[in-house]
């Protein structure tokens, strides 16, 4: 019996929640969750736990990962199969798109 192996949504949008979560918004239109604190721990996330360089968290171009800078970042992979389905969102809320743009404000 052949699998068909569907391939990972692009993301189009993110957001820090709190200190530690990232609201991920797919190209399919689903969100999802995805918390960063178990990284915190790992040599390279470090700096994550700073709260002002996690909310400076980017979509990267063509919707393939996230990132903060060259050397941290995260696949939209990851994102799509370790986070957890979001259903009751708020839709409102400000993501930040792969232009960097926050509700249409350059947040850069």
């Amino acid at each position: 019996m052949n699998r068909v192996v569907q391939p990972t949504p692009k993301i189009e949008a993110v957001t820090p929640s709190g200190r530690s979560r990232l609201l991920v918004r797919f190209r399919t239109g689903e969100q999802r969750v995805y918390d960063c604190a178990p990284l915190f721990e790992l040599r390279p996330f470090h700096l994550l736990a700073t709260p002002a360089f996690f909310r400076t968290v980017r979509v990267d171009p063509g919707g393939h990962g996230v990132s903060w800078n060259d050397d941290i970042d995260l696949s939209e992979y990851e994102l799509w199969t370790n986070g957890t389905p979001s259903l009751d969102c708020d839709e409102d809320a400000p993501l930040r798109d792969e232009g960097g743009t926050m509700n249409g404000l350059n947040s850069r």
